[in-house]
């Protein structure tokens, strides 16, 4: 797969070392969300070719089971090489196909990539076991992680080049092979990280993708047998889907909020501001941990709500290429069909339009002006329901303790924010918040690769823990061996 913009790019499998066209023959268009330009062919997947994939994997497990950890720490720090050689590249394909902006968010992406794959070598050599004390004379025990076999990745369009890393950089360092499935908008960024792989010397098999529809070679990659544990990051509503297909395998997944950004009656407004209008704003709002909705009393919210709106009227919408531009395209139509069904819903149901509200200037109609929006009524779909847009939604509470309340009452429990200026009620709304993670006095987006990252247990934000030595234990078996003395 070769890249020489804007010439068009052939993009095939990769199945067991070799670029492989699908076995039907078939093959579907990538186009740039921001003027629907053709950028290429890229195979389209069926259950066989996933069954291709899946097949190699197992012998790209037993290649890598036969590289010790410092040799799959090396592995992985040559990739990190390759991404950073190749930075240029992969952050032209990011900004065009996925839609982001090049200067300010493409490159910060690709170099995050890198971080993970050489965080991943390091830590792989520390993934300590232990020496179990035992009541039985003559006998002793040890524990130790071992990696499971072939795991089913599936990844989503928002953030094509790192999130595949944040599962495939620990995967090779544990001795994990990996059938990947990418989000099929933004699969030329998903084959140009494979050459990256590629390049670094990855053994044949151990990294497989396979292009297609999720309900087709996701399916087949999740529910398969071949496959030993599944790790993926998307929507609740798939999210449960793969936990039913893929039920008994270990699972590792991250599905996505509606976090809430609670400014109590001290807080710095100028900061609460800055925060709330980058968790809203940054990637065009397409984040797991978005701002999804502003909690705030009565007292500060117009002045919030302006300060916000100041913000927004600074950002420049347009091409993805264009080092002006600071917000690129919505990613896809269904995405931009939901914000702007939840932005009318709110209108209708009360909420005063501060800023935007309208599609934004993109030949291909997907760009949408950044959205402040205030007095949201607790039953509109910008407060119960994450909107993955660049909206800006103000609720009105009645004090802290109904800002803990409506906070509390989403379904989803991923990651928040609180700000105010005393210690005490920092760390008491931080405790009694059902969400996986908390950032005081920053951006609920706020996340280094190797804090723990995941969802609250009985929300719908998802299962285990990404991030450095948190992603390694949930990718590895802990297996116990006793043996005698005497």
């Amino acid at each position: 797969m070769t890249l020489n913009t804007p010439s068009l790019v052939k993009a095939d499998h990769f199945i067991n070392g070799r670029w492989t066209p699908s076995r039907a023959g078939k093959t579907f268009e990538a186009r740039s969300p921001f003027n629907r330009t053709l950028l290429g062919h890229v195979a389209e997947g069926d259950r066989e070719d996933a069954r291709d994939a899946i097949k190699a994997a197992a012998s790209g497990f037993v290649a890598l089971a036969k590289l010790s950890p410092w040799d799959r720490a090396r592995l992985c720090n040559r990739v990190a090489e390759s991404i950073e050689k190749r930075r240029d590249e992969l952050a032209t394909i990011l900004a065009l196909e996925q839609g982001k902006p090049l200067a300010t968010e493409a490159y910060a992406e690709v170099d995050a990539a890198a971080t993970g794959f050489r965080e991943a070598g390091e830590l792989i050599k520390w993934l300590e076991g232990e020496y179990i004390p035992v009541e039985t004379p003559g006998k002793r025990a040890i524990s130790f992680r071992q990696a499971r076999g072939v795991y089913a990745v599936v990844t989503p369009w928002n953030f094509p080049i790192n999130i595949p890393v944040e599962y495939l950089a620990p995967c090779l360092a544990a001795g994990n092979a990996v059938v990947w499935v990418p989000a099929p908008t933004t699969s030329l960024c998903a084959a140009k990280l494979v050459e990256c792989l590629v390049d670094a010397g990855v053994p044949d098999g151990a990294v497989n993708v396979v292009f297609g529809p999720g309900a087709v070679v996701g399916d087949e990659v999740v529910s398969n047998p071949g496959t030993h544990g599944i790790g993926f990051t998307g929507s609740p509503g798939t999210g449960n889907i793969i936990a039913t297909r893929g039920a008994g395998k270990p699972m590792l997944l991250e599905l996505g909020g509606n976090g809430p950004v609670v400014v109590l009656d001290d807080a710095d407004l100028d900061r609460a501001a800055e925060a709330a209008a980058f968790g809203s704003f940054f990637n065009a709002g397409q984040v797991c941990a978005a701002t999804g909705r502003i909690l705030v009393t009565g007292k500060n919210h117009d002045a919030l709500a302006r300060r916000i709106a100041d913000i927004a009227s600074a950002i420049r919408l347009g091409d993805p290429l264009a080092l002006e531009t600071t917000m690129g395209p919505l990613n896809n139509a269904q995405v931009f069909a939901k914000v702007e069904e939840h932005v009318a819903d709110g209108l209708a149901r009360g909420g005063e339009l501060i800023a935007g509200g309208r599609p934004g200037v993109s030949g291909s109609g997907l760009s949408y002006q950044p959205t402040v929006m205030g007095r949201v009524a607790r039953d509109a779909l910008l407060n119960r329901s994450e909107t993955f847009g660049p909206v800006a939604p103000l609720v009105v509470c009645a004090d802290a303790a109904d800002l803990l309340e409506t906070a509390n009452a989403s379904s989803h429990g991923l990651a928040a924010s609180v700000f105010t200026r005393d210690l005490s009620q920092a760390f008491a709304f931080s405790e009694k918040l059902r969400a996986g993670l908390v950032n005081v006095n920053s951006a609920s987006c706020y996340w280094e690769l190797h804090l723990p990252f995941g969802g609250a247990s009985g929300k719908a934000s998802g299962l285990g823990r990404l991030g450095g030595k948190h992603t390694l234990r949930e990718i590895t078996d802990v297996k116990t061996i006793t043996f005698d003395i005497t």
